[in-house]
């Protein structure tokens, strides 16, 4: 196959490349500038898109003995990441802006070019694994649970699966993956990985949203309404945050309060006991289905006996009957005892409770190891829990 492959400058894009090169297909690298500063882009292990990225990624491209190119998306990242980004705060979400880079750039972008280019596939270095199945080209996680990156690959949709190549699924590990890269003469092979948000390098994100959208003064108030402080910007909290509230009246039972909801048509932001964090039921918007043999009905029995928690478990044992949901790009998976599937919506109900769930953060479900559908939160609910800052989610029986 001819082959676009992605060259981060990275330790895993290189053994990636280097892999497909072996594995004999007829590979071609391309480095994707995304930053419009890019010599302001990387401090130590944060940060991405760099000058020094696109020297070791091109390093990398002439010891493999590959043609190499730079193109920049600099344009398309700012307006499909970066704008996202701040708009999605600016609405009261939580997004993930590496699942948007991922469905917008890495893969939407660098596909149609690579295709209009005449390349059969592309090649990252995600760690995620693509399987034939009978239904057709299935997304799997990753042989090494500690590095899976099926979650924000999700996104991507299941026409692109039959266009993608994934050397780093079957990988047993990052140190493999270092160790490869040494023997193969990659000078990347103790490159820190990076991490954060590649476009915030200092780690500062109060203060990136703060230089986008300014500060505007609001009230702090606990869910029965009643005002407890003040804000100067209610994007800059996030659920489940506990830290620099700076509350004027502590709760009567001396407990602590965590952030349970922004509201930003009010510009308030709402806090609660910890227990509100703690939620079972999930509803969602924007499902992509990756899996048209498989409708994500729950088989109680199998569920039942595998019991509500995962803990201690390595996934490579979950049944592959067993239907679980993961809301973070790096949280454990919950057993799943509920779906419903109405138009464009879906309702999850999970088996054990979940805290911290913010709008605009991604589920993903997995039959066993493989992803069966990805899909954006709207809102969410504790069945039976009074006081819900959510109420009126639908359970999975009335979507």
């Amino acid at each position: 196959m001819r082959i676009l492959a992605a060259l981060s400058g990275g330790v895993d894009s290189a053994v990636a490349a280097a892999l497909a090169v072996e594995a004999g297909h007829d590979v071609v690298a391309v480095h994707m500038a995304l930053s419009s500063q890019p010599q302001a882009c990387r401090i130590g292990s944060r940060g991405c898109c760099s000058v020094e990225d696109a020297g070791d990624a091109a390093r990398a491209a002439e010891i493999l003995g590959i043609p190499f190119y730079v193109w920049d998306l600099a344009e398309d990242f700012e307006h499909s990441v970066i704008t996202d980004f701040v708009a999605e705060y600016r609405a009261g979400h939580t997004p993930n802006p590496c699942v948007r880079c991922n469905e917008f750039v890495k893969f939407r972008e660098l596909a149609e070019r690579g295709r209009a280019l005449g390349f059969d596939a592309v090649c990252t270095g995600h760690y995620a694994r693509i399987a034939d199945g009978a239904a057709g080209p299935e997304l799997h996680r990753a042989r090494d649970e500690a590095k899976d990156q099926s979650y924000v690959l999700a996104v991507m949709g299941r026409e692109e699966l039959s266009r993608v190549v994934l050397p780093l699924g079957e990988a047993p590990s990052k140190a493999w993956v270092r160790a490869e890269a040494a023997r193969r003469g990659l000078g990347v092979s103790a490159k820190p990985d990076s991490y954060d948000i590649c476009f915030i390098p200092d780690g500062d994100t109060r203060g990136f949203l703060r230089s986008r959208l300014g500060s505007r003064r609001g009230d702090i108030v606990g869910v029965d309404g009643a005002i407890l402080g003040s804000h100067d910007g209610y994007w800059n909290f996030t659920v489940g945050q506990r830290r620099g509230l700076r509350l004027e009246r502590p709760a009567p039972d001396g407990a602590p309060r965590y952030v349970v909801e922004t509201r930003p048509e009010a510009n308030q932001v709402v806090v609660g006991a910890s227990e509100l964090l703690s939620v079972d039921r999930i509803a969602c918007r924007d499902v992509v289905w990756l899996a048209p043999d498989d409708a994500g009905a729950v088989e109680g029995a199998a569920t039942e006996a595998f019991g509500p928690s995962l803990e201690g478990r390595r996934l490579a044992e979950v049944p592959s009957r067993v239907l679980t949901a993961q809301v973070r790009a790096h949280g454990a998976p919950s057993v799943v005892r509920g779906v419903a599937r109405a138009g464009g919506r879906l309702v999850v109900d999970l088996a054990r409770p979940v805290r911290g769930i913010a709008q605009g953060q991604l589920l993903v479900l997995y039959r066993g190891t493989r992803a069966i559908a990805e899909a954006t939160i709207g809102a969410s609910a504790r069945a039976g829990l009074p006081g819900s800052v959510d109420e009126g989610v639908p359970d999975a029986q009335n979507c």
